[in-house]
């Protein structure tokens, strides 16, 4: 697993995210970040990063703050013409951190209206892993319909929900766990957590 699509739209979580760009890089793979814009919103609120304005001005912002050359590729949402919106380019999975209920919504229903959707469709069609992390509570009816259905077609959801067994001792630490759990799903060594009966 080489390269990973890194979707981050509207839902608070960026951090989770960012984290996860890090620790995918960290650990060698290429990853070819995505946000929304309403993700681009909520990452410079939550965490004060400024990756709005133009796509040559998001891409130096966002060399700068990674510094992965070019292990790192991002596109503008509206650029459905970037090699990743190809079945026959496909990235080996795709993580959707933090997943809005919005973004869940148009995947359940199919529709590829940007390159973040295209990106999951892809995934889907071509048999890749397709992980989203939706940060949201409470569900209604029909964000759960959603993920179940999207669960039937073949993604896989990891709720962003921290454990308390590992007795985390800061934000950081919760963090770590989710992301943590998403590398498992991709089959990425880590050691982000204290596994259950681990001294």
């Amino acid at each position: 697993m080489d390269k990973i699509v890194l979707a981050m739209t509207g839902a608070s979580g960026a951090v989770y995210g960012l984290r996860l760009t890090e620790e995918l890089l960290r650990s060698g793979r290429q990853v070819v970040l995505l946000l929304s814009r309403a993700g681009r919103q909520v990452l410079r609120h939550e965490t004060g990063l400024d990756w709005t304005g133009e796509l040559a001005l998001r891409r130096q912002r966002i060399d700068a703050h990674f510094q992965a050359g070019e292990a790192l590729q991002h596109y503008d949402e509206d650029d459905l013409f970037a090699s990743v919106a190809s079945g026959s380019a496909a990235a080996d999975a795709m993580v959707v951190a933090p997943c809005s209920m919005g973004c869940v919504g148009r995947l359940a229903a199919g529709l590829s209206g940007n390159l973040i959707e295209r990106c999951a469709d892809v995934a889907l069609k071509e048999d890749r892993p397709l992980l989203l992390v939706p940060r949201e509570t409470p569900f209604n009816q029909l964000h759960l319909e959603n993920l179940l259905r999207l669960s039937q077609a073949g993604a896989r959801i990891v709720p962003a929900m921290p454990a308390f067994y590992q007795q985390p001792a800061s934000v950081e630490e919760m963090i770590d766990f989710v992301v943590g759990k998403v590398l498992d799903q991709l089959g990425i060594d880590h050691r982000l957590y204290r596994r259950w009966g681990d001294a």
